[in-house]
């Protein structure tokens, strides 16, 4: 009887395109998108930084808050807005969610620290290492004794 042995780079080959294999694969691009999301993030919206920002948004950017004015230079022209309208505009970072190609932020900004301020879910597409994609949903946080429940937005 012949044994055949199989050579160790065909193991491995068959390793690299296990299941576990691109589960792990995946969680790995994830967290990449989870951190360029939030890097991105706090670029513009917290140091108002374009030249920063610019390195983290792709060549194309959809913008899918109507309010907004579409593309990279739509986004530029936000950022000088907040530098000038809204300086201590702050937004912390509660939760980030990755799904696949989309990162969710789930953020408590404040145009100055005095407000109240928002929740807000801004949700990026990255695609090649650069966000090319953002839809936002504001909430305004309600004054103390407006809410139906006591739970936070946070």
């Amino acid at each position: 009887m012949v044994k055949r042995i199989i050579p160790a780079a065909i193991l491995a080959l068959f390793a690299a395109f296990s299941p576990a294999h691109a589960a792990d694969g995946q969680k790995v691009q994830e967290e990449r998108n989870k951190q360029i999301a939030i890097a991105s993030y706090n670029a513009a919206l917290n140091d108002k930084d374009w030249e920063k920002t610019k390195s983290f948004i792709g060549n194309r950017y959809v913008q899918h808050n109507l309010n907004a004015i579409d593309g990279p230079e739509g986004l530029r022209a936000h950022i000088e807005s907040l530098k000038k309208e809204f300086p201590n505009n702050r937004g912390q970072t509660k939760r980030a969610l990755p799904d696949g190609d989309l990162v969710a932020l789930h953020i408590h900004n404040r145009r100055s620290p005095e407000l109240r301020g928002n929740a807000v879910v801004d949700i990026f597409r990255i695609e090649n290492g650069k966000v090319v994609e953002h839809w936002d949903v504001v909430q305004a946080i309600p004054e103390p004794g407006q809410a139906k429940n006591p739970n936070t937005m946070f």
